[in-house]
């Protein structure tokens, strides 16, 4: 095979993913010391760490609890893993529907996939986040690297951080020729944040070797982000349905852009796919 993955239970976390023998996930804990965790229920963070749902204040930490609970393993071949965490008294502390969240990770020839799926198990519509942020490999300070769109965007809006919140000012465009081209200063401003884009997949090419490395599809997704440290040898591909709060937000959970809402008994899934070069 030549596609392997790594993954532990707790957060159901995908730990590595060898292509051709080549580690292409981000091992080193110098930086940061996560791979590809989970964002759930929320994305990014909420403001002053608390949010209102039905009426009552809950607090959750950035990216949602979900990164850091013990899952139940369901399966592990060499070419699927999958997982489930279900609601428990942990989690309803912090948020107040019963769920259960599958993650499942699947090998096709040199295609993995990450599927989610979310099963309302409340009386109530459950709002929720949804995300994921795998880190690969990459020396972006050489500044020999890109990420190409597959369409032509011209109308894609950049969303700017104002201390872990959606600012009200506008971020800057950085598409050049179709293309980001990654520099040292370009995570100076922590994420890049894109929403309106035309494309469903996006290429992390190496311009030094005029290799392309994978290509990832985050087709459904109504957004995308890219992130690193300043330093770090990796690049966060993250595919998104919602974000932080906004720095004007209410506070009220159902009224954040984007939000999910699943009817009680009901399921939503979602997937990304990255091909390897």
């Amino acid at each position: 095979m030549n596609l392997q993955i790594s993954s532990k239970t707790q957060g159901a976390e995908l730990i590595s993913i060898k292509f051709k023998g080549k580690e292409m996930l981000h091992q080193g804990k110098e930086y940061w010391n996560r791979h590809a965790p989970i964002l759930f229920p929320i994305v990014g963070q909420i403001k002053n760490g608390k949010t209102k749902i039905n009426n009552k204040i809950y607090k959750m930490g950035q990216h949602g609890f979900a990164r850091d609970m013990e899952f139940q393993e369901l399966e592990k071949t060499d070419q699927v893993h999958k997982y489930v965490l279900k609601s428990n008294s942990q989690t309803l502390e912090k948020f107040p529907f019963k769920f259960e969240l599958y993650v499942t990770y699947t090998i096709n020839k040199n295609k993995l996939i990450t599927e989610y799926k979310v099963i309302n198990k409340d009386e109530n519509k459950m709002i929720f986040g949804l995300g994921g942020h795998p880190a690969f490999i990459c020396d972006y300070s050489s500044e020999n690297y890109e990420i190409q769109f597959e369409k032509n965007e011209d109308n894609i809006e950049f969303l700017q951080l104002e201390n872990g919140l959606i600012s009200d000012k506008p971020g800057k465009n950085i598409i050049n020729s179709n293309k980001i081209e990654l520099k040292k200063d370009s995570f100076i401003n922590d994420a890049i944040i894109m929403k309106n884009i035309k494309s469903n997949k996006v290429i992390l090419k190496d311009n030094l070797t005029n290799k392309e490395i994978l290509k990832f599809d985050f087709t459904g997704f109504s957004y995308l982000a890219l992130w690193s440290k300043k330093g770090a040898p990796f690049v966060c591909i993250e595919p998104w349905f919602n974000t932080a709060d906004r720095i004007d937000s209410t506070g009220d959970f159902e009224e954040k852009e984007n939000i999910i809402k699943l009817d009680s008994n009901k399921e939503f899934s979602c997937k990304y796919t990255v091909e390897f070069y």
